[in-house]
């Protein structure tokens, strides 16, 4: 059984009722990284993308952005 790392994007962007735009604003990631990330098209994650994305969402808990799914 594969797993797979899922970054929660979507979900964020529901629960703080912003856009994609504005979660890049906030977090000062480019937009293109995090509608990669969102679409699951992007290989690898970027470890400071999570940190500025819980920074601007203040999340405590990673669990809240990412996921270990099977496949």
């Amino acid at each position: 059984m594969a797993r797979k790392v899922v970054v929660k994007i979507n979900e964020l962007t529901k629960q703080h009722n912003i856009s994609l735009r504005e979660l890049s604003r906030l977090s000062d990631v480019r937009h293109a990284a995090l509608s990669e990330l969102s679409n699951g098209k992007r290989e690898n994650i970027n470890f400071s993308h999570i940190e500025r994305i819980a920074e601007a969402l203040k999340i405590e808990d990673i669990r809240e952005i990412i996921d270990l799914v099977e496949e």
